[in-house]
């Protein structure tokens, strides 16, 4: 594998542009007056500061500071919290979450029936005009500027299942996938549920941890990985000339007996294969 930089577009592929249904995202809704409050005792991310109109990315840890959840967080109103996370963990994430609501004034409740998650790129999502970490509700739904990848621009749209599919270019789903990967974000899906402490995969460096708001699960253990140099791991982004998968353990030729390092995200198109690892 070989560390790009920076990443670019493969040979001969034009900027991709349309809109694609992400079949592989689901969301989960917390509302109720201290719904905020709850989640903010729960996730890295200082959720009791979350304005409307502002997105953050966040965490959720194991008591060992090991990731089981990433999320991409919105507020539409005082007391409704909508997080855009990986379908295959939603469940999982959904029950244990509401193992510790107990008096908390705040219900979840998985809202991918109502909900549909769209990821949104190049001059259609250029045009909807938002930049990282903004958000805008309409009557069909939320949009939120995600970080551009190689230079492409991403919006993620949660639209009202009632409201038709966007009226828009179709965009290729490998395409979207390998952006979303480009972009050095990470996803965690279920196959990477409590691998990763959330600086082993960068998650500090894109905005997704608070090292200044109160305690959470974990908070310890990854507060000790930021200030004690504790930390062994980090995430790279690679080229690889075959196809890979999270969780994917990846060795060096040098020493086949023992792993290396383990992918998070990869994905390929137009005979591009690249991974975070």
């Amino acid at each position: 594998m070989n560390l790009p930089s920076p990443i670019v577009l493969p040979a001969g592929a034009s900027a991709p542009d349309g809109v694609v249904r992400l079949q592989d995202w689901g969301v989960i809704r917390a509302t109720g007056p201290e719904a905020a409050h709850f989640l903010h005792g729960q996730l890295t991310q200082d959720i009791e500061q979350l304005d409307a109109g502002v997105a953050r990315l966040a965490g959720y840890c194991s008591a060992k500071g090991r990731l089981l959840a990433s999320f991409v967080v919105t507020r539409p109103a005082a007391d409704e919290l909508l997080l855009a996370c990986s379908a295959d963990l939603l469940a999982a994430t959904l029950k244990r979450l509401s193992m510790f609501v107990l008096r908390a004034k705040c219900k979840l409740s998985d809202a991918s029936g109502e909900l549909h998650v769209y990821g949104a790129a190049g001059a259609t999502a250029a045009a909807i005009g938002l930049r990282a970490g903004q958000c805008r509700s309409t009557g069909e739904g939320h949009w939120i500027g995600l970080a551009d990848a190689a230079g492409v621009a991403r919006v993620l749209h949660l639209r009202q299942a009632t409201a038709a599919a966007p009226a828009l270019p179709a965009l290729d789903a490998a395409a979207w996938a390998w952006l979303e990967v480009a972009s050095g974000v990470p996803r965690i899906v279920a196959a990477t549920g409590e691998q990763f402490v959330p600086q082993m995969v960068n998650l500090e460096l894109v905005g997704g941890v608070n090292f200044q708001k109160g305690c959470y699960p974990g908070q310890e253990l990854v507060a000790r990985s930021q200030y004690r140099g504790t930390l062994k791991r980090r995430t790279f982004l690679f080229t690889s000339p075959v196809a890979a998968q999270p969780a994917q353990e990846v060795f060096d030729p040098t020493d086949p007996a023992q792993p290396a390092g383990m992918v998070v995200n990869a994905a390929s198109w137009r005979d591009s294969t690249i991974v975070l690892a």
